[in-house]
Parts: structure tokens; C-alpha cells; sequence
């Protein structure tokens, strides 16, 4: 009988440091936001105060992304893909290498872009210092933002003329680097990969389909396409192609993709004229054209005996 007492004290006990450790972690968590609150934007001439976006978050944001910044809003349950977890510090749209900080004009631009294909939408009703504000405030949850910088946004070429050649270059290197896998033969975002892939929380996430999207995740112009081939989706399966496409490639892959795409262009008028069909994964590489034949140098006369006539 005394035993079981002493058992049953102990459950009770560890129960008890339990949830004490577990109100502590999310008490520390919230002052070590207090601690962060100064935190500060600049974009531009402006510059952001984390503490004067405090009433916006809390009426547009806190819904989705959580009072804590975690994602885990009363609307999470319901959403798909799931909101942002601000705390890590990993965000898709950046002009800066994969694996580092955006800069503060990467998250002003997504605030009123909005992300394509899920629930965060377009906020560009708010004012410019408002975004600026927010951006503070994103910045504040994560440790991340207080002992590292932003990465040095890649350097863009400029875009050259886009040609025939140049969208069948770009359905060369959509199949070298087997971009299919994931996007489908015909960007329709239902390669043999497509049902298989998660984000880094482990959670399902679908490839873009170029075939019916017109904005892409990260914005809409040519150079946005070149920025996600080149710093990668971050927190998802789409990786930075920086160290295998070449900055040619990589314009010529965007006009190739752009002619996937269901709007009327320059790209889709020239593969139509080409007749490019969807790419063939099982189709045998392309070989190099084989080299003309040496010909076989004509050996000289052998020398005349001596003493005969020429």
C-alpha cells in the first residue's frame, strides 16, 4: 500500500515538473520576444519599428501565423500549404543565396505580393511604412535576425532577346537537369516526384504547375523566375540550381518555361513554331555530332633504283 502511494506521488510529481518546464519554455519564449521587440527595418528611406506593427499583426497576421510567430494560428488546422513559421528564420522568396537571411526589401515585397497557390494574400493596402513595420515584427521572432546578417542578393545578368534557339536550350536543360521529376513533362506540377515531396516540416507540398499559373511563387517577372531558379526555394524541395546551371541556362530555362505557361507569348509562339513536344525522359541523350573522318594522308612514291631513267 505504501508503495503504491510513493508510485502514484512520483507520477503526480513528474507531472507536475512537466507542465511547470513547459509554462516556463513558452513564458521564456515570450519574453525573449519582449527582449527583441527593438528590432528595426530599413528598405529604402524608410525604417521599420517592430513595436508600431504590434496592432496590425494582431488583426491581420495573428489568425494564420500565430500570437508566438510559429505558424500555429487558430486558422491552421484549416490551411494548406500551413502558414510560415517565422521563429526559424527560413523564408522561400529572397534575392540572397539559399541558406541565408533574405534582406528586408525581400520580405516588404512579399507582404504585398502575396504568395501564389496558398492563403497568404496580396497586402498591398497597407502603406509603405506599414510593411516596413511588419517586416520588424516577422523579423522579431526568429534568433536568427539577431546574430546574422542578410546574404548578398545574387547579381542578375541582363536578360538577353529571347529566340527560338533559346526556348529549345531551355527544354534541353529542363530535361538535363530533370526538372520533370517534379513539375511533369509538361510543367502540369505532376512528375513521379510530385506526390512524394514535403516541405522541411515534413508536410506535403505540391511542385507549381507552370501549365495553368500565370504568377509564380515569388513574383512575375523574368527576373523573379531567374532569382528561384538561382537561391532555391528555401524550407521546400526546390533547391538552388546556382552551382549546375550556368546564367545562360538559366535564362534560356525561363524562356522555355515561360512557354508552358497558359498566357499568350513571344516563348509559346516560338515553340510552336518549332513544334516542341513535351520533354521524353526515356529518349536517349543527345550525342554530339561524330567527327569527320582524318583522311588517310597518300604515302610519297618510293625512290627510283639507281642508275634508271626518270
Amino acid at each position: 500500500m505504501r508503495t503504491s502511494l510513493l508510485k502514484g506521488s512520483l507520477w503526480v510529481t513528474a507531472a507536475a515538473v512537466l507542465t511547470f518546464a513547459n509554462v516556463s519554455s513558452a513564458q521564456n519564449t515570450e519574453y525573449q520576444e519582449q527582449q527583441w521587440m527593438g528590432m528595426q527595418s530599413h528598405v529604402g528611406k524608410l525604417t521599420g519599428h517592430a513595436g508600431d506593427a504590434k496592432g496590425d499583426y494582431r488583426r491581420y497576421c495573428v489568425g494564420c501565423h500565430g500570437e508566438l510567430g510559429d505558424g500555429n494560428g487558430e486558422n491552421f488546422p484549416w490551411l494548406d500549404p500551413k502558414p510560415r513559421d517565422f521563429t526559424l528564420g527560413v523564408f522561400k522568396c529572397r534575392s540572397t543565396p539559399t541558406g541565408t537571411l533574405p534582406t528586408d526589401e525581400d520580405l516588404f515585397n512579399t507582404i504585398a505580393r502575396g504568395l501564389v497557390t496558398s492563403n497568404m494574400p496580396q497586402w498591398n493596402t497597407f502603406t509603405s511604412q506599414q510593411r516596413a513595420d511588419l517586416v520588424a515584427f516577422v523579423k522579431h521572432f526568429s534568433a536568427r535576425f539577431q546574430t546574422e546578417k542578410p546574404g548578398e542578393p545574387i547579381q542578375i545578368p541582363p536578360e538577353p532577346p529571347v529566340t527560338p534557339e533559346r526556348v529549345k536550350a531551355g527544354q534541353e536543360v529542363y530535361n538535363r537537369v530533370q526538372c520533370w521529376k517534379c513539375h511533369g513533362v509538361e510543367g502540369r506540377g505532376n512528375g513521379p516526384s510530385a506526390s512524394t515531396l514535403t516541405d522541411d516540416q515534413s508536410r506535403p507540398i505540391a511542385p507549381y504547375n507552370f501549365h495553368d499559373e500565370i504568377r509564380f511563387k515569388c513574383g512575375t517577372t523574368d527576373q523573379d523566375l531567374y532569382k528561384i531558379f538561382m537561391t532555391g526555394l528555401d524550407g521546400t524541395p526546390m533547391p538552388s540550381w546556382s552551382d549546375n546551371i550556368k546564367p545562360d541556362e538559366a535564362w534560356d530555362l525561363v524562356f522555355y518555361l515561360r512557354s508552358l505557361q497558359p498566357m499568350k507569348s513571344k516563348e509559346k509562339e516560338f515553340a510552336k513554331q518549332l513544334g516542341l513536344k513535351p520533354v521524353n525522359p526515356n529518349a536517349p541523350a543527345a550525342q554530339p555530332p561524330a567527327a569527320e573522318p582524318t583522311p588517310t594522308p597518300t604515302p610519297p612514291p618510293p625512290p627510283a633504283p639507281p642508275g634508271s631513267q626518270p
